[in-house]
């Protein structure tokens, strides 16, 4: 199964639409809540390449961005492949 990991916060809108496309897809994902974490946030922002909105997404280890971005791979067809790989 594919890793997902997904930074978040819960106030963010675009993290719950990010977290509901994956759900829809029946896709597991990891879940890091940064707004109590700086921890979380600096390695968020280390692993994105100094990205610090949320959310930041990853599959298999690699930095897909943010929610628009999740979204953009949907729209052209690709995200299903990300997620069986």
């Amino acid at each position: 199964m594919t890793k997902i990991e997904i930074y978040t916060t819960p106030l963010c809108g675009f993290c719950h639409a990010a977290k509901r496309l994956l759900n829809k897809k029946g896709a597991a994902f990891t879940e890091y809540d940064v707004s109590r974490d700086p921890e979380k946030r600096q390695e968020m922002m280390r692993r994105a390449n100094g990205g610090y909105t949320v959310p930041q997404i990853f599959i298999a280890g690699n930095h897909i961005g943010g929610c628009d971005d999740l979204f953009e791979l949907e729209h052209e067809g690709r995200l299903d492949a990300l997620l069986a790989a």
